[in-house]
């Protein structure tokens, strides 16, 4: 397994996001993540001008494994860009 740094840029609220944290919890990965919608102000913006950067839909979850970003909740890619 590649230790290549793991970030999600998600909302409480999204199933998809929840099931993406999930996984990783479960295949006991590190990650850093970011609930957007529970920001507010410049902070929210900031954090919004950043996800843009990756995915200019800036759909969620938007997630980034080393230098790949993969956008929704895929499995295969997810486990692929982490070498599991």
């Amino acid at each position: 397994m590649d230790d290549k740094p793991v970030k999600i840029f998600s909302l409480s609220t999204c199933s998809h996001c929840k099931s993406t944290k999930k996984m990783l919890a479960d295949c006991t990965i590190q990650y850093d993540f970011v609930d957007v919608d529970l920001l507010e102000g410049a902070e929210r913006a900031a954090i919004l001008a950043d996800v843009k950067k990756f995915n200019p839909k800036c759909s969620f979850p938007t997630i980034i494994i080393g230098d790949k970003v993969i956008v929704g909740f895929k499995e295969k890619e997810i486990r692929e860009a982490l070498g599991l």
